[in-house]
């Protein structure tokens, strides 16, 4: 990334006032969280089982409580990098518009993004949500349950089918949030997607609706992603999203910016 660029994006970022953020994979790499569709992403190493069979079938409620076993720890383990930390600053200093993020890692809540700014649209591995009456609970009693006895539990309020509050294959988005997230795009005077390659629909269509205003677009990502040629600024980096924006937001929130 040049010097130039580098200005450019604080400058962007010094002169906003409803800024969204849109958040991928590759800005939790820095916390220890495997990148869900890279070469050593679990979804290349297991069959994802689909909402539809979770509901119906018991086997494949035991397999997909396997499936989400394997990554708990590191789930569970994972702490905010630095690019967490410099969104929650953003949002101290009242320049935040909404936080829209694909990531399931929670990191963003943990860091201290508020659930007012907050738009989780595949939902969150910090919760276990019951199937029939929509209770959550914390997950860590189910997790230590299900390794040692490999049942899996269900919702003690009312016997329906608990499972990770996350989006699963087959399974819509939850309406309120695309409405909360179209209404952030129709609301901000800048977007900035980081960590992500943005294939992904709905979610990767929210950052165009603003960009399609006229607002400025910036990418921050490792490699090559499908809104390229539709964002003002794209900024490569050799390393990891960690080692780019923090410094940017920092300078940015200085006394004279």
């Amino acid at each position: 990334m040049g010097g130039t660029d580098n200005q450019q994006l604080v400058q962007l970022l010094a002169a906003s006032e409803q800024i969204l953020i849109f958040t991928g994979a590759g800005i939790s790499t820095g916390s220890g969280i495997p990148d869900y569709r890279g070469p050593q992403g679990i979804w290349k190493q297991r069959q994802p089982v689909y909402y539809q069979d979770f509901m119906r079938s018991e086997a494949a409620r035991i397999e997909y409580w396997d499936y989400k076993l394997q990554g708990w720890e590191g789930f569970r383990d994972a702490r905010p990098n630095a690019v967490h930390q410099a969104i929650v600053e953003l949002e101290q200093a009242h320049k935040i518009c909404a936080v829209i993020t694909q990531n399931i890692d929670g990191l963003h809540t943990k860091a201290g993004t508020t659930a007012e700014r907050l738009i989780e649209l595949h939902g969150t591995n910090l919760a276990v949500e019951c199937q029939s009456c929509w209770k959550r609970t914390p997950p860590a009693a189910h997790f230590e349950s299900f390794k040692h006895t490999g049942t899996v539990p269900v919702c003690k309020k009312c016997g329906g089918f608990l499972k990770p509050a996350t989006i699963s294959f087959g399974q819509n988005l939850r309406q309120e949030d695309l409405t909360r997230a179209s209404e952030a795009a129709a609301a901000t005077d800048l977007v900035i997607a980081l960590g992500s390659t943005l294939l992904i629909h709905p979610a990767a269509s929210l950052p165009l609706m603003a960009a399609n205003r006229g607002v400025p677009y910036v990418i921050i990502n490792r490699g090559a992603t499908e809104h390229d040629g539709h964002c003002d600024l794209t900024l490569r980096m050799d390393g990891d999203v960690v080692s780019l924006f923090p410094p940017a937001v920092k300078q940015a929130l200085e006394p004279g910016n």
